[in-house]
């Protein structure tokens, strides 16, 4: 298989994968307990990294200063961050996750891999290292093109 055929299949199983996680968040979750997408990045990024600005957001995902500005206001408003001086005295107010807000993520988190533990759960052993091996390399080929790479906590 060449890299283009393999790709057209990868995009098409990568928007399978996105449909079934939209999917798969718990129908109770979805009157207002579930994080939204972005919300679910933005405060994992957050976590894994610690206090960021909004350009420390630009340099980090590449968007404009105003789709950070839409995303962390109802962040702000739902007590999930919180705006704080930068602790190395620079002049930009940085955002902080919350307790509510790593609450939050960590309570999503779980109900996510748990759901993922079920379908894996029949795989083998080395079928599953290999999957998580040949994913974080993927994620990590598409970081280093881009110039992005994210934060990886040892968890």
């Amino acid at each position: 298989m060449e890299a283009r055929e393999a790709g057209e299949h990868i995009e098409r199983e990568l928007m399978i994968l996105m449909r079934h996680r939209e999917l798969s968040v718990p129908r109770g979750s979805r009157d207002g307990g579930a994080l939204d997408r972005s919300a679910y990045v933005l405060l994992s990024r957050l976590e894994v990294q610690g206090p960021m600005s909004i350009p420390d957001f630009v340099e980090a995902f590449g968007l404009a200063p105003s789709t950070f500005t839409r995303q962390t206001a109802p962040l702000l408003r739902d007590g999930l961050v919180e705006r704080m001086l930068d602790p190395d005295g620079g002049v930009a107010r940085k955002f902080r996750i919350t307790e509510e807000g790593a609450k939050r993520l960590s309570a999503q988190r779980e109900e996510t891999v748990t759901g993922l533990a079920e379908v894996l759960t029949d795989w083998p052993t080395e079928r599953l290292r290999r999957f998580v091996s040949d994913l974080e390399q993927f994620n990590t080929d598409i970081e280093r093109l881009a110039g992005r790479p994210w934060p990886r906590s040892a968890r």
